[in-house]
């Protein structure tokens, strides 16, 4: 929701987006269909609703308690403990101030750490290891707060994609004790293991209360971030700043140094395969999916099968250089299955399946929106 504006909003957004990454995927987020008790607005057409949330006074400051629920990844698929402790869940307290600044204090079964950020810097503590990490971020052009869209050119964004998402009505609703409004989106076709994403935002002021996503067929979120508890009003220059013990260690992580270097990319199967140093596998059809592009990036094969959401992604490389395949890579932890005498490790979610294997000297990792039988069934043909 581009649109969904204020400095607060803003700096909530860009929390979530932090949460998404450190959980390892961003994926779509969603919002519980239902509401908790207290009043809701009046009914509103959803037009109506977006122009009067982006049309809302910023508050001065947010301060709330959050809680992030993950039924995304199985037990001990990524490790670290940040990474730990978002995967397994987590609840804490949000600080947003309405120049750009904010804390997050999270507790959880596997550690509390902080992380506070404002327009140049990002500082996070890890309470058990008493480590401070602190990055500079880039300097940027601060740009003035754009007009709020009318509500027919918000009329006109809603028709347009709704040639490819189903959208709801705007559902009056309660959220941390504020009157809101949600709203649900889901794909109306190649949508992959996706059922649908969702948002609900307080209906006064326009701010992100609860987001989310599920999957098909599924009545409970895959993720979820929400406030069980909000007030607005100034923020104190303490609560957006982290005090970590005199003790604690600190480790400032400098961004890369110079240009990153130039990748090449080569495109068409005849090409990639002249060019790729070892024999690239990309049948026309991959478990009926019909083969959309082929292309050499870098040291890597890129073969994308299929549209959409419900797209295949194949990443193939020399063995000696694969990231993911059974002998090392981010993959090897995981639990194996068998490939018709190939070994491969498996992450299997609520939302999609990553499988790597190496076969004949190339390593191989599959990605896409299905389940585990299907990618594996997809990992077979590509042997044959």
């Amino acid at each position: 929701m581009r649109y969904l504006r204020t400095l607060s909003t803003r700096s909530l957004l860009v929390l979530v987006a932090a949460v998404a990454l450190l959980a390892g995927g961003g994926a779509a987020i969603a919002v519980a269909a239902g509401g908790g008790s207290g009043p809701t607005p009046p009914p509103k057409a959803l037009p109506d609703a977006l122009h009067d949330a982006l049309a809302a006074p910023k508050p001065d400051g947010i301060t709330a308690r959050i809680e992030f629920t993950n039924n995304l990844f199985p037990s001990g698929a990524i490790t670290g403990q940040i990474a730990s402790a978002l995967l397994s869940g987590a609840s804490g307290r949000l600080w947003l101030t309405n120049d750009g600044r904010g804390r997050l204090d999270v507790q959880s079964d596997a550690g509390d750490f902080q992380v506070a950020w404002s327009r140049s810097e990002v500082t996070v503590y890890v309470a058990s290891s008493k480590t401070v990490y602190r990055a500079q971020l880039p300097d940027h052009q601060q740009q003035s707060e754009p007009a709020p869209p009318s509500v027919a050119a918000i009329t006109d964004f809603l028709t347009k994609i709704a040639q490819h998402v189903d959208v709801s009505d705007a559902r009056p609703t309660n959220v941390a004790g504020q009157p809101a409004y949600s709203v649900s989106v889901s794909p109306k076709h190649d949508g992959g293991l996706l059922g649908s994403a969702e948002l609900a935002w307080d209906a006064a002021r326009g701010v992100p209360l609860r987001i989310g996503i599920y999957a098909q067929g599924s009545s409970s979120p895959v993720l979820q971030l929400e406030a069980t508890d909000i007030s607005y009003g100034a923020v104190s220059d303490a609560d957006v700043s982290i005090a970590p013990p005199a003790d604690a260690k600190t480790i400032d992580l400098a961004p890369p140094s110079g240009k990153p270097p130039a990748v090449t990319s080569v495109g068409g199967l005849d090409a990639v395969q002249a060019a790729a140093g070892f024999p690239v596998v990309a049948p026309d059809t991959l478990v009926g999916l019909p083969r959309q592009d082929v292309r050499l990036v870098g040291k890597a094969a890129l073969v994308v099968y299929g549209h959409g959401l419900g797209a295949i992604v194949v990443v193939e490389r020399a063995a000696d250089t694969a990231a993911a395949g059974p002998s090392g890579g981010m993959l090897s932890s995981l639990p194996t299955v068998s490939l018709d005498g190939a070994t491969g490790h498996e992450l299997a979610t609520q939302l999609g399946t990553v499988l790597g294997w190496q076969r004949n000297g190339v390593g191989f990792v599959l990605a896409g929106s299905l389940p585990p039988a299907a990618a594996e069934t997809a990992a077979r043909d590509l042997a044959r």
